[in-house]
Formats: C-alpha cells, sequence, structure tokens
C-alpha cells in the first residue's frame, strides 16, 4: 500500500528578495481564457533576476539564494524552459508563490 506522504528531503525556503510587479504575461491579442499557462515560482523569476539582470556567475547566484551552485543551475534551467514554452508556442506566464 502507497503511503500518501511525501518521501525524500523537505524543500528548504530559499533566500528570495524579488516582489514582482504583475502576476500575468501573455500574448497580445489572444483571450487569456483560450491560453495554457505556464507556471514560473518567484524562485525561478529570482534566479533570472540575479543571472540576467545582475550579471552575476552561477557561484555568486547560487550564494545570494543560499542554495548549491548545482540547485541554483536546475531552478535557472527550470525557468529557461517555461519562459521558452511560453514564448515559442503561445502560452501564458503565471508567476505564482512557492
Amino acid at each position: 500500500m502507497r503511503s500518501r506522504y511525501r518521501l525524500g528531503r523537505p524543500k528548504l525556503n530559499r533566500c528570495v528578495k524579488i516582489k514582482p510587479k504583475a502576476r500575468y504575461f501573455k500574448p497580445k491579442s489572444i483571450p487569456m481564457s483560450t491560453l495554457e499557462e505556464v507556471e514560473l515560482t518567484q524562485e525561478e523569476l529570482e534566479a533570472l533576476r540575479l543571472k540576467n539582470i545582475e550579471g552575476n556567475n552561477q557561484v555568486d547566484c547560487a550564494k545570494k539564494m543560499k542554495t548549491s551552485q548545482s540547485t541554483f543551475q536546475r531552478i535557472l534551467s527550470s525557468a529557461y524552459k517555461k519562459i521558452s514554452q511560453a514564448l515559442v508556442l503561445g502560452k501564458a506566464i503565471k508567476i505564482i508563490d512557492k
């Protein structure tokens, strides 16, 4: 019988300083009701900000987010994939608190 409890390590809280000014981004002239959504976490948004806007290297970004460099890389890769899907496939981006 399968347990309903999550196995493995609990997720750690990362240092996220960004407060997004908008929660949704969508293609122009397409009603929101017809769009699929890609959910981008604030953690992923913070990784994008640190790497691409502030121009830090991954080691410094990881230190600022209080995580390992390999975990930072996974967060950043996930963010890039979601943004790419939204741009290429015409999906809306929803920023969530997670």
